[in-house]
C-alpha cells in the first residue's frame, strides 16, 4: 500500500514537471537555460529556436527556424562568432542580457541591453521573433519589449518584420546575405528600404545598387507581380519616427517570407503544403531588365524585345550597332524647347529612378503636365499615387536611368516622357503665319496675359499667406503640401512690428532675425534676407525645397517664406532658449561689440544637459548624412548654428550653404570656401574638398567647445595655438580630464569624459579618411564597453596659415544670438 502511495506521488510530480516543461517551453528565465542539442519551441510549434550547424560546416550557430522545414533557417545570432564545438548554452545573465556562452563560459553573443531588469524573460513568439522583457510589466505589447530579434535582420524578412528606419534611434534594419550556404556570416549583399523621396527596395553590393524594385504607388511596389497583393498586404509607414515597409498574409495559416541569397537574388518564398516545400512566387533579379541601370541612361530596357535596348524618343545609340548590352544615348538634337515640346504616354512602366525628381503630392496628373512643360529640363512627369485613380506629381530632371517594361505588363503605372514636336508639313506655313500676324496680334496679346497672369500669381499666393496666419485650417493643411508656404509681407511685418528693433534676436551674415508673432498666436524667428548677402531668388528657392524635406527633432523646423516686393524671408519656429554659444563662451560679439555672458547662463548646462546636447547634435548630423531622404552636408555646423528649444534640446539651424549630395556621390569641391574657421576641416578650408567627413571634423571641434566650454579661435596658450592642440597637449599626457569645464568636475563621470574627448579628437584627425562616420560617432557616444581607436593628432596645424589677426578679426564678425541662423563667409587662403 505505501509503495503504490509512493508510486502516486513520483507520477504527480513527473506530471507536474513535465505539465511545467511545456508551459515554458517557449521561454528561458534567470533560472533555465538551454543547451546544445535542445530547443524552444513558440507555442504554435511554428517556430523552433535551437544550435544547428549551415551545410558542410562543423561551426555551431544559435539560430531561428521553421518547424516543418529545419533546413530554413531564417534569423542567426552568432553570425560573425561560431561557436567551434557542440557545447553552446543560451542563458541570461545576471544584468539581464541574453548570452551565448561557450564552453569556456566566454560570451560569444549577447543582446547588450542597457537596462537592468528585475525579472528578465526571454520568449520565442508564434512570429518568429525571439524577444526579452521584464516579467513584471503587464504590458506584453511589441514597445515593451527591450530586445528583440526582429530589430536585426540576418538574411529573411518574416511577417511583421520591418524593413526600414527607426528615425529616433538612428537604426536601420535591413536584410543581409549569407556569405556562402555553409557561413551565415555577413555576405556582400544587403536588401534596403530606400526613402530617398519616395520609398523603394533595393538590392546592394556595398554602395553599389544592383535591382530596385519601386518606387511605392500607394499600394504596392512596381515591378511586384500582380497575383502576390492578393496572398499577403504590403504596407509602407511613414512617420516623425520611423519610415519602414512589412507585409502581412490575408489568411494566418498562410506562410510566406522574402529571402536575400548570398548569389545577391532575393525571392518571395511560398509554403505549400502539398508538397511540403517552399515555392518561387517572386525572383529578382531574373532577367537582363532587372539589373539595375542595365540599358544606361535615357533608355527604356524591355525583356521580350531584341535588341532589348531602346533609346527615347528624342534620343539616339552613339553606336548603331544593335546590343543587348548597355548602350549610350544621345541627345538628337541641343533642346527640346527650340521646336516645341510634347509628351509620350507610355504604359505598364517601372518609372526612372528617382535621382533629380520633384514631388508634389497635391497636384493633379494636367497641373503636373502644366508644371513640367514650362520647364524645359523636365524630362517626365506621372503619378506619385495609384490609388484611387491617381494623384500627386511626380516630375524627373536630368538622364532617366533604369527605366523598364514591368513583368506581363501588368504591374507598372503610365508616365508621359518629354520629345521633341514633329510637324516637319506644316513648319512651313506656321513661320509664315507667325511672322505676319506676330506684330499685330500675338505680341499685344502675348504682355496682356503675361501681366494678368502674373496678378493673379499674386493675389493667390497673397491669399493663401492670410489664409495661413490667420489659422485657417483647411487652408493650413492645403498649404502644407505645397512646395512652398507664402506668408505675406503684411503679415510678417505685423508678426514683427514693422520689423522693430525690440524684436530684432540678433543679425548675421544672412541678415537680421527678429521676433515675431502671427494672428494664430504661434511664435516664430523671421530671418530677413539683407541687400548685402549674395543669394538670390533661386538660391533661396533651392534652401527653400531643401529644409521644407528634412524632418527630425534636431533640426529646426521651417514654416515658410516671403517673396514679395523684393524681400526674401524664412520664417522658422522660435527658440527661446537662443543658441548654445551663449551658455557656452564668457562673451559674444555683435555689431564689433564685445558682449559679456550673464556667467549663471552657462550654470544652465550641467552634465546632464550636455550629453543630451551633444548627443542631438550626433543625431541630426547622422540624419542628413544617411537617414535624410537627401543626403545634405551642412557645411557650417558651429555653436551659434545649434539653437536650443524650451527643453534645452538642440537643434541644428542655418543651410544657407548646406549641399545636397546624389546616392552614390561621396565628394565634392568648390572654389568658393564658406563656413567659419576655427570649424571647417583641413581639406575643405585650403582646397575647397567637402564631404560628410567635412561635417565630422566641425562636430568634433563642437564636442571640445562643449565639454571644455572654451570657443576653439579663441583659445590661446604657450603650447597650443587652438583648443585642439590644447586637448591633444592634454590626451598626450594623459590628462584629458583636465579640458573639462571646472563647473562640471563634481558632476561628469571620468571614463564617460575621457570617451568623449577621445571620439572628439577621432573626429578631428586630418586626413579625412581617418575620421569615423556620424554612425560610428554616435555608437562610440553610446557605447561604454567599445574600445576606441588611439587618435592621430588633430588637424590643428592648417590654423597656422592663417594669421592670428585674420582669425580674431573673422571670429569677432560672428553674430551669436538666439535665432539668428547664421551665415559665414571667408575666403581661402
Amino acid at each position: 500500500m505505501e509503495n503504490l502511495f509512493s508510486f502516486y506521488i513520483i507520477s504527480s510530480l513527473i506530471s507536474l514537471l513535465t505539465l511545467h516543461f511545456s508551459l515554458a517551453a517557449d521561454t528561458i528565465t534567470p533560472a533555465t537555460f538551454i543547451r546544445d542539442g535542445e530547443k524552444l519551441v513558440s507555442s504554435s510549434q511554428r517556430f523552433e529556436l535551437g544550435f544547428f550547424s549551415p551545410g558542410n560546416s562543423k561551426n555551431r550557430y544559435l539560430g531561428i527556424w521553421y518547424q516543418m522545414s529545419p533546413d530554413t533557417v531564417v534569423w542567426v545570432a552568432n553570425r560573425n562568432t561560431p561557436i567551434l564545438d557542440p557545447h553552446g548554452v543560451l542563458a541570461i545573465s545576471n544584468n539581464g542580457n541574453l548570452v551565448l556562452l561557450n564552453q569556456a563560459n566566454g560570451t560569444i553573443w549577447s543582446s547588450n541591453v542597457s537596462r537592468e531588469l528585475k525579472s528578465p524573460v526571454a520568449q520565442l513568439l508564434d512570429t518568429g521573433n525571439l524577444v526579452l522583457r521584464d516579467n513584471f510589466s503587464s504590458n506584453t505589447s511589441e514597445g515593451s519589449y527591450l530586445w528583440q530579434s526582429f530589430d536585426y535582420p540576418s538574411d529573411t524578412l518574416l511577417p511583421g518584420m520591418k524593413l526600414g528606419w527607426d528615425l529616433k534611434t538612428g537604426r536601420e534594419r535591413y536584410q543581409t546575405s549569407w556569405r556562402t550556404a555553409n557561413d551565415p556570416s555577413p555576405g556582400n549583399f544587403t536588401l534596403r528600404l530606400d526613402i530617398h523621396v519616395m520609398p523603394q527596395i533595393c538590392i546592394y553590393s556595398g554602395s553599389v545598387r544592383l535591382f530596385r524594385l519601386g518606387p511605392w504607388n500607394g499600394f504596392r511596389f512596381e515591378d511586384a507581380a500582380t497575383y502576390i497583393q492578393y496572398l499577403y498586404k504590403q504596407i509602407v509607414v511613414d512617420t516623425e519616427d520611423e519610415f519602414y515597409y512589412r507585409y502581412e498574409p490575408y489568411n494566418s495559416l498562410s506562410i510566406t517570407i522574402l529571402k536575400l541569397y548570398p548569389s545577391g537574388k532575393v525571392q518571395r518564398l511560398l509554403w505549400s503544403d502539398e508538397s511540403y516545400s517552399w515555392l518561387v512566387a517572386f525572383s529578382a533579379p531574373d532577367d537582363l531588365c532587372q539589373n539595375y541601370g542595365h540599358c544606361g541612361a535615357n533608355s527604356i530596357c524591355n525583356v521580350n524585345k531584341t535588341p532589348k535596348c531602346e533609346c527615347l524618343k528624342g534620343f539616339r545609340p552613339e553606336s548603331q550597332h544593335n546590343q543587348t548590352l548597355s548602350i549610350t544615348c544621345e541627345r538628337s538634337q541641343i533642346s527640346d524647347c527650340k521646336s516645341g515640346s510634347q509628351f509620350i504616354k507610355f504604359d505598364d512602366m517601372q518609372v526612372p529612378d528617382l535621382q533629380e525628381v520633384l514631388l508634389n503630392e497635391s497636384m493633379n496628373l494636367k497641373e503636373c503636365e502644366a508644371e513640367c512643360l514650362k520647364n524645359c529640363t523636365c524630362r517626365a512627369y506621372g503619378n506619385s499615387n495609384l490609388i484611387g485613380g491617381g494623384s500627386g506629381c511626380l516630375m524627373w530632371f536630368g538622364d532617366l536611368i533604369d527605366m523598364k517594361r514591368t513583368l506581363g505588363n501588368l504591374t507598372g503605372q503610365s508616365i508621359y516622357l518629354r520629345a521633341p514636336a514633329s510637324q516637319p508639313g506644316k513648319k512651313k506655313t506656321l513661320w509664315i503665319v507667325v511672322l505676319i500676324a506676330l506684330p499685330v496680334v500675338i505680341l499685344p496679346a502675348f504682355f496682356i496675359f503675361y501681366r494678368r497672369k502674373r496678378k493673379l500669381k499674386e493675389k493667390g499666393n497673397m491669399t493663401r499667406a492670410k489664409e495661413f496666419c490667420e489659422g485657417d485650417s483647411a487652408a493650413k493643411g492645403k498649404s502644407k503640401e505645397s512646395w512652398f508656404i507664402f506668408f505675406s509681407l503684411a503679415s510678417i511685418s505685423a508678426a514683427t512690428h514693422n520689423f522693430s528693433e525690440e524684436n530684432k534676436l540678433g543679425e548675421g551674415g544672412f541678415g537680421p532675425v527678429y521676433k515675431g508673432k502671427l494672428l494664430n498666436g504661434e511664435e516664430v524667428a523671421v530671418k530677413r534676407l539683407s541687400n548685402k548677402s549674395g543669394q538670390g531668388v533661386e538660391e533661396f528657392k533651392n534652401e527653400m525645397m531643401l529644409i521644407a524635406k528634412l524632418q527630425h527633432r534636431n533640426l529646426v523646423r521651417l514654416f515658410g517664406c516671403c517673396i514679395e516686393q523684393g524681400e526674401k524671408i524664412l520664417i522658422y519656429e522660435y527658440m527661446p532658449n537662443k543658441s548654445l554659444d551663449f551658455f557656452l563662451f564668457d562673451y559674444k560679439y555683435s555689431s564689433g561689440f564685445a558682449i559679456v555672458t550673464d556667467p549663471a547662463s552657462k550654470g544652465i548646462l550641467d552634465w546632464t544637459t550636455r550629453v543630451r546636447i551633444i548627443e542631438g547634435i550626433a543625431q541630426g548630423l547622422l540624419y542628413l548624412h544617411q537617414y535624410s531622404r537627401l543626403r545634405v552636408i551642412h557645411r557650417d555646423l558651429k555653436a551659434s548654428n545649434v539653437l536650443l528649444d524650451g527643453d534645452m534640446n538642440p537643434k541644428i539651424s542655418d543651410f544657407g550653404i548646406a549641399r545636397m549630395f546624389g546616392g552614390d556621390e561621396l565628394q565634392s569641391n568648390t572654389n568658393r570656401i564658406v563656413g567659419t574657421y576655427g570649424y571647417m576641416s583641413p581639406e575643405y578650408a585650403l582646397h575647397g574638398l567637402f564631404s560628410i567627413k567635412s561635417d565630422v571634423f566641425s562636430f568634433g571641434v563642437l564636442l571640445l567647445e562643449t565639454l571644455s566650454s572654451k570657443k576653439n579661435t579663441r583659445f590661446y596658450n604657450t603650447d597650443s595655438l587652438t583648443l585642439l592642440g590644447h586637448a591633444w597637449n592634454l590626451w598626450k599626457d594623459d590628462r584629458a580630464w583636465k579640458l573639462l569645464d571646472p563647473t562640471l568636475q563634481n558632476e561628469a563621470l571620468y571614463p564617460m569624459v575621457k570617451r568623449y574627448i577621445n571620439v572628439a579628437l577621432l573626429c578631428v584627425q586630418e586626413n579625412a579618411a581617418d575620421r569615423p562616420t556620424m554612425s560610428e560617432v554616435v555608437s562610440m557616444l553610446k557605447n561604454e564597453i567599445v574600445n576606441l581607436p588611439s587618435p592621430q593628432q588633430p588637424a590643428s596645424s592648417y590654423v597656422r596659415i592663417v594669421e592670428k589677426s585674420v582669425l580674431l578679426a573673422n571670429s569677432e564678425a560672428e553674430a551669436s544670438s538666439g535665432n539668428c541662423l547664421t551665415l559665414s563667409m571667408v575666403d581661402a587662403r
